[in-house]
C-alpha cells in the first residue's frame, strides 16, 4: 500500500517537472528576440585591402564589422576565461556563478562578483538594456537561453565581438583594437588582449584616455587571473603587467574624403567598397598639399590627381587640401570636378590636331605676329611678338597667337569633339565655341584634364580614368596618332623643370586662367601621369598666380613622392618625320593654312581707318584714311577715280567726298589692294 502511494506522489512529480519543463521551454521558445544583425560601419578600402576611409553609423557610432577567425586565438581564450569559463559547457545561464554571486552579494551586503554569461550579455547589449533590475536580468536569461537555442556558440561570440563598448562611441572588438592600437585584431599581445577584455565591464570609467589609472588596474587584474588560470604562463604576465597602455584614442582613416564620399553616395547600402586608389601615396599628396598652402592666402585651395595612365586607374585624388565645412578655403568642394578655365594647357593637344591633319610639323615656321580674327584680336601673354620660330618652340613658350593661328584652320568644334571623345566633359559658357577656346575659354575639371594628357601619354590612345577596380573602360579608341603624341612628348619633355628637379624625364605644361583665377600644371612620364590644380573654390582671382611658379614645382614633387624616377618615355614610334625645318616638303616648311591661296599675303596692304561698313559724320568733305603693311610707293582711289599716286606715306586725306557711300582703295607697289566701303554723313 505504501509502495502504491510513494508510486502515484513520485508519478505526481515527476508529471508536474515534466509540465513546468514542457511550459518553461515553450516560454522560452516564444521569446521575442531582437534583432540580430547590427549596422556596422561602411569602408572603404586601397588596392592593396588598406583602410582608406570609414564611416559612422546612423547613431554616430563607430562600428566595424568583425569576424571571429580574424581576431587573435589569445584574446578569445582569456575573454571567455575571465567572464564565462563556462561558456561552451551552459545553455545560456551558468547555475553555478549565479549562485556563487547570489552568495556573495547577500555574505558582503554588495556585489562582488557578476554572475552574467556572456550570451547573457549578448542579450543586453541587443537590446541595450541595464543589469540593476531584477525584471532586466530576467529578461536577459530569458533571451539568453533563447539565443542559445537558435545559435551556435560561435555566432553568440560574434554578436558580442560586434557589439560589445569599449568608451564612447566605439563599438566592437575590431573598432577598439583600430582606435586604441591602431591595428587590426588579429595580432595582440597579452596585455593589449587584457585591456579589451577589460574595457567593456565599465568602458566610460575605464577609458584609458581618460581613466588610466583605472584601465591600467582593470587590465592587471585580467591579466593576472588568466595568469592563474593558465591561459599564459608567468613570465609572459610578468612581460604584460610592465607594458603601457594607450593615453590616447587614434583617429580613423579619413584619406580621399571627397572621393570616398562619393563612392559612398552612389551606393550607401555597400558595406564594403574597393578602390583603385593607394592609400601610401594618398597620404602622402594630402601632405603635399597641406604644405602646399604654406604662404599662400588663406583662401587659396589646391587639388591633385594622380593615374596610371596605362591602365586608367586613380591612385591618388585630393579634393582640396583643407577638408571640412566652414574654413575659409571652401575645403569641402571637391575641385577635382570643378569645372575651371583651363589656361594654355590645350595647347598641346591643338598641336598634335594640327600635326595629325598635315597643318604643321614641329619644326614647321609659324609668324607670330598681331593678327585680327574680325573683333578678336589674341595677345600674347607679355604683349611681345617674336616673328618667325618653329612651332615646337612656340609651344614651349606657350605663345598664344600660333595656337590660335592653327585653331583657326582646324575648327574648335572639332576640338570639342576630340575631347569628348577623349572621355573629358569640357563646357562652353556660351553657345557655338570659338577660337577663345584654343586659349582657356572652355570650362574643363582637373579630372578630366588628366584624362586628356592620359590620352597623349598613351601614344593618343584614350584611357578612362576610374577609381572603381571593377569598372570596364569604356573608351578604348585611338585619338591622336602616336607619331602626334610623341611629338608632343617629345617637345614638352624639354620644356625647363622647376629648380632641383629632373630633366628630360616628365613631359608637363603649365597653365594660368584669364584674371589669374586658376593655376595648373599637368604632366607624365612613361607610367604615369598627374596634375594639379591652385585657386580660389569660388573662382575669385589669386593675383600673382601663373602655373609655372605654383603648380608645376607641385606636380614635380607629387611624381617624387609617387617613385623616386620618372618612368622614360615612350620611344618614337617608326612612322614618325624627325627632320630639320629644311628637310620639310615645301609646303611644311611654313605655316600659311589650307587657305593661303585664296587669301592676301601677310604683308599685304591693309586699311585700318576707316572700317569696312561703318557710317562716319565728317565736316568740310574731308575723310583721312590710314593704311598698314604694303609696300611703298601707294595708289589712293576714291570710287575708282585715282586721287594721289607715288606716295610713300601710309595715310591720305580725300577731299570733296560726298554723301552716301563711298569706296576707298588702295594699291602698293607689288599690285596688290585693299579697299573698304563707307556711308558717309
Amino acid at each position: 500500500m505504501r509502495s502504491a502511494r510513494f508510486s502515484w506522489i513520485l508519478a505526481a512529480v515527476l508529471f508536474l517537472t515534466a509540465l513546468a519543463r514542457d511550459q518553461f521551454d515553450q516560454w522560452i521558445d516564444q521569446t521575442n528576440l531582437p534583432v540580430l544583425i547590427s549596422t556596422t560601419s561602411p569602408e572603404i578600402r586601397d588596392r592593396n585591402g588598406e583602410l582608406l576611409r570609414v564611416f559612422t553609423v546612423e547613431d554616430g557610432r563607430w562600428r566595424l564589422a568583425v569576424s571571429g577567425d580574424a581576431v587573435d586565438p589569445l584574446f578569445l581564450e582569456m575573454l571567455v576565461a575571465f567572464e564565462d569559463k563556462r561558456f561552451y559547457r551552459h545553455s545560456g545561464v551558468d547555475l553555478i556563478a549565479m549562485t556563487r554571486a547570489v552568495g556573495q552579494a547577500v555574505t558582503n551586503g554588495q556585489v562582488i562578483s557578476g554572475g552574467s554569461t556572456l550570451s547573457m550579455q549578448v542579450a543586453r547589449l541587443l537590446e541595450d538594456s541595464g543589469t540593476g533590475r531584477w525584471q532586466g536580468k530576467l529578461r536577459q536569461i530569458r533571451v539568453a537561453l533563447a539565443l542559445e537555442r537558435k545559435l551556435s556558440k560561435k555566432q553568440i561570440l560574434g554578436l558580442y565581438l560586434a557589439r560589445a563598448p569599449y568608451g564612447g562611441n566605439l563599438e566592437g572588438l575590431r573598432t577598439a583594437t583600430l582606435a586604441w592600437f591602431g591595428k587590426e585584431p588579429g595580432r595582440l599581445t597579452p596585455a593589449e588582449a587584457a585591456l579589451l577584455v577589460a574595457l567593456p565591464q565599465s568602458p566610460e570609467s575605464r577609458r584609458p584616455d581618460r581613466n588610466p589609472e583605472n584601465a591600467l588596474t582593470a587590465r592587471d587584474r585580467v591579466l593576472k587571473r588568466v595568469g592563474h588560470a593558465g591561459v599564459v604562463d608567468s613570465e609572459t604576465i610578468t612581460a604584460a603587467l610592465s607594458e603601457p597602455i594607450p593615453y590616447k584614442r587614434r583617429p580613423f582613416p579619413a584619406l580621399a574624403p571627397h572621393l570616398t564620399e562619393r563612392v559612398l553616395a552612389q551606393n550607401p547600402l555597400l558595406l564594403r567598397r574597393t578602390l583603385t586608389l593607394d592609400a601610401e601615396l594618398q597620404r602622402n599628396l594630402e601632405t603635399l598639399a597641406q604644405s602646399a598652402l604654406r604662404g599662400l592666402s588663406e583662401n587659396v585651395s589646391v587639388a591633385m590627381v594622380v593615374a596610371d595612365h596605362r591602365t586608367g586607374e586613380i591612385l591618388g585624388s585630393v579634393g582640396s587640401a583643407s577638408y571640412g565645412s566652414g574654413d575659409s578655403r571652401q575645403g569641402f568642394v571637391d575641385m577635382t570636378l570643378a569645372q575651371r578655365s583651363p589656361g594654355s594647357t590645350l595647347k598641346p593637344l591643338i598641336y598634335a590636331m594640327a600635326f595629325d591633319r598635315g597643318l604643321a610639323h614641329p619644326r614647321t615656321l609659324i609668324d607670330d605676329r598681331p593678327v585680327a580674327f574680325g573683333s578678336y584680336a589674341p595677345k600674347n601673354f607679355d604683349g611681345e611678338f617674336r616673328g618667325e620660330l618653329p612651332i615646337a618652340e612656340a609651344l614651349r613658350q606657350s605663345l598664344n597667337i600660333p595656337v590660335v593661328l592653327l585653331m583657326d584652320q582646324i575648327g574648335p568644334a572639332h576640338l570639342m569633339d576630340v575631347m569628348r571623345r577623349s572621355g573629358a566633359h569640357a563646357k562652353l559658357p556660351g553657345g557655338k565655341p570659338g577660337l577663345a577656346v584654343a586659349l582657356g575659354g572652355v570650362g574643363i575639371s582637373l579630372t578630366d584634364l588628366v584624362q586628356l594628357y592620359a590620352m597623349l601619354a598613351n601614344g593618343g590612345e584614350a584611357q578612362t580614368l576610374r577609381w572603381d577596380p571593377d569598372a570596364e573602360p569604356d573608351i578604348n579608341e585611338q585619338i591622336i596618332s602616336r607619331a602626334s603624341a610623341w611629338q608632343i612628348s617629345d617637345i614638352l619633355s624639354n620644356l625647363t623643370p622647376p629648380p632641383d628637379s629632373p630633366s628630360g624625364r616628365i613631359a608637363y605644361k603649365t597653365g594660368t586662367s584669364y584674371g589669374h583665377r586658376d593655376a595648373w600644371a599637368v604632366g607624365y612620364d612613361g607610367a604615369h601621369v598627374a596634375g594639379v590644380w591652385i585657386g580660389r573654390a569660388d573662382g575669385t582671382p589669386v593675383p600673382g598666380a601663373f602655373g609655372g611658379d605654383l603648380a608645376a614645382p607641385i606636380l614635380f614633387e607629387a611624381f617624387q613622392r609617387l617613385k623616386p624616377t620618372p618612368d622614360l618615355l615612350r620611344p618614337p614610334p617608326p612612322e614618325t618625320l624627325i627632320v630639320s625645318t629644311a628637310e620639310l616638303h615645301q609646303p611644311l616648311r611654313r605655316f600659311r593654312g589650307r587657305r593661303a591661296v585664296f587669301e592676301k599675303a601677310a604683308d599685304a596692304p591693309k586699311l585700318v581707318f576707316p572700317r569696312n561698313g561703318v557710317r562716319l559724320l565728317i565736316e568740310d568733305g574731308l575723310l583721312t584714311a590710314k593704311l598698314r603693311d604694303g609696300t611703298p610707293p601707294f595708289a589712293w582711289l576714291l570710287n575708282g577715280t585715282p586721287i594721289s599716286s607715288n606716295q610713300h606715306r601710309r595715310d591720305t586725306t580725300f577731299t570733296e567726298v560726298s554723301s552716301g557711300f563711298s569706296t576707298l582703295s588702295v594699291i602698293d607697289a607689288e599690285g596688290r589692294a585693299d579697299r573698304v566701303t563707307v556711308w558717309i554723313d
